[in-house]
């Protein structure tokens, strides 16, 4: 295959459970309120997964949609990528799943755990695969199924989370597409968003499962302070590569939906306030899926007309590890 000069996003997907769970819901589940949620992290309601509904279920659908998007079989992909912390198993990866679930050839498939940051890493991997010139259609999906990994006796975290999954087509374009990227990470600072057990460090046992190690852990306060900072950080810099040094310059900023006082204040940071309608928001209605939330985003955004051919969108996000990142695309 020849060198791809401009990659983008040709097709997108979107899917999410339908049992809603409301603010009302939580007050009957855990100490807290409808009042208490809204204020402090904007959402009303997130999406949970049916028990029989794992990660790559909700992968599988949103991944037909972005194929049908972009008018294209499972036999066109030469590459999956699949952006999640909430795999099926520990192994095989979600990815080899779908791959599976597809019908597709026998081409590459491997997850990515880069948490909320994840779809722009996985963006980033299929972008320069098929710059290399080895792939030519690659599926990236973001697909979470956070409620499994919950704590619905923390009223600090089980409050934040929804399950749902996101899905891109990612192909050589003649115009527009990736315009620049901006990737990091701050191993020093994992422990502030951590999944205690499971792994190699605190297998499974008694003990651990008595301590509820096997759920989502976040010092808030901490992650608050450095998600504002790092946030616009990483999207001034994607946007700078460009000549571009606010938000005001561009069509739409797609935060991670993680709270709404910290796209707030990432948002003042950009140069822009949410009232102007350059920031799209869903986290009223989702909550915080993780990798999925941008994913789910910047497809809600296309399908309602929030964004346009040659129209140029800031996505960025962060996340465990810390892990951030931001693109800045041009609907191609």
């Amino acid at each position: 295959m020849s060198q791809a000069k401009r990659v983008g996003i040709i097709g997108l997907g979107k899917y999410l459970p339908e049992r809603v769970l409301t603010n009302q819901d939580l007050e009957k589940m855990v100490e807290t309120t409808d009042a208490w949620i809204t204020e402090r992290t904007g959402i009303k309601e997130r999406r949970i997964a049916r028990p029989d509904e794992a990660t790559s279920d909700m992968a599988l659908a949103a991944a037909k949609e972005a194929l049908a998007s972009a008018k294209l079989t499972a036999q066109d992909l030469d590459l999956i990528v699949v952006a999640t912390i909430t795999p099926d198993t520990e192994f095989p990866s979600t990815a080899c799943r779908l791959q599976g679930a597809l019908g597709c050839r026998p081409i590459p498939a491997f997850d990515v755990a880069a948490a909320c940051s994840g779809f722009l890493y996985a963006l980033t991997i299929a972008e320069n695969f098929i710059k290399a010139g080895t792939v030519r259609h690659a599926l990236v999906v973001a697909a979470e199924k956070l409620s499994s990994v919950a704590d619905y006796t923390d009223r600090n975290t089980c409050v934040l989370f929804g399950d749902g999954a996101g899905a891109a087509v990612v192909s050589a374009v003649e115009s527009g597409g990736i315009l620049s990227s901006y990737l990091g990470t701050d191993g020093k600072q994992s422990e502030l968003i951590t999944l205690p057990a499971g792994g190699s460090r605190l297998p499974a046992s008694h003990e651990t499962v008595d301590k509820h190690l096997h759920y989502l852990h976040m010092n808030g306060a901490d992650v608050f302070k450095v998600a504002v900072k790092t946030m616009a950080d990483a999207a001034l810099e994607a946007m700078n590569t460009l000549g571009v040094h606010s938000a005001e310059e561009v069509d739409l900023v797609i935060p991670h939906q993680a709270n709404i006082r910290i796209i707030n204040a990432v948002a003042r940071r950009m140069g822009v306030s949410l009232a102007e309608g350059k920031v799209f928001l869903n986290i009223e209605k989702y909550g915080n899926m993780s990798a999925a939330s941008t994913a789910v985003a910047l497809a809600e955004a296309v399908q309602q007309g929030r964004v346009k051919k040659g129209d140029k969108v800031v996505l960025v996000a962060f996340g465990s590890g810390l892990t951030w990142g931001a693109l800045v695309i041009e609907l191609s």
